[in-house]
């Protein structure tokens, strides 16, 4: 390619750059590179014939899953981060189907929603499988360990978060169905009753004030994690 230089060569770059800004098709500020792209999939446990679990209020946990995937998709959408959500409505769908979403986003980070009757506040869990280094080709059902230092990473400031806005946090690591396959930072979100210092039940998880308070704090987690990695 011939260089462009001199001052004939800056106006014809001046005017494509206001040819560009007129059609709507201008790009980041000169010299300045484009911001990386960051993904985050919420993924709403259950759905369609698989119930989950029953609340003590008669609510299903399919259904308290979807609405606070709902909820934090907002918040996130209008934080200016990009959310892609493994359901919308009531679909079954299975833990293969849920890595390939996540997996073909191309996510930064995938949360994994669940609700519990037992124990107290927010549980998060990461997998349970070994670390190992990241290859362009990982077997499907253990392609979380590539990922497992980072989805630890993400368990603590998520934690953290949770933990600064007065929720009691219980950290734990498991077999996680879905979660092994995919090749991203990634964590599954318990959403327990929120309990008084007696253990007697204040909110349950579908509440709407208790997920909005959850899902705040997971929204700035989040964009603390989306710097953190902007920086790496």
């Amino acid at each position: 390619m011939r260089w462009i230089d001199g001052e004939r060569g800056r106006a014809r770059l001046r005017a494509a750059a206001m040819l560009l800004a007129a059609l709507g098709l201008s790009g980041p500020a000169w010299g300045q590179p484009a911001p990386a792209r960051f993904v985050v999939v919420l993924d709403a446990a259950h759905g369609g014939d698989d119930t989950g679990g029953h609340m003590n209020d008669g609510q299903l946990e399919k259904a308290v899953t979807l609405s606070l995937s709902v909820r934090l998709r907002s918040l996130l959408a209008a934080r200016g981060i990009e959310v892609v959500t493994t359901r919308e409505a009531d679909q079954s769908l299975d833990p293969a189907a849920r890595a390939q979403i996540a997996n073909r986003a191309r996510a930064q980070v995938c949360l994994s929603l669940h609700t519990a009757e037992t124990g107290s506040g927010v549980h998060l869990y990461a997998s349970n499988l070994a670390a190992t280094p990241a290859t362009q080709f990982m077997a499907w059902k253990t392609a979380q360990s590539g990922w497992v230092t980072r989805s630890l990473a993400l368990m603590g400031v998520l934690s953290s978060a949770l933990k600064h806005g007065d929720v009691n946090v219980t950290l734990g690591r498991t077999a996680l169905p879905g979660i092994d396959s995919m090749e991203c930072p990634a964590v599954a979100i318990e959403l327990a009753p929120e309990r008084d210092a007696d253990q007697k039940t204040v909110a349950e998880p579908d509440n709407p004030e208790y997920q909005a308070k959850v899902a705040g704090m997971l929204a700035a987690a989040l964009l603390e994690w989306r710097t953190e990695a902007h920086l790496r």
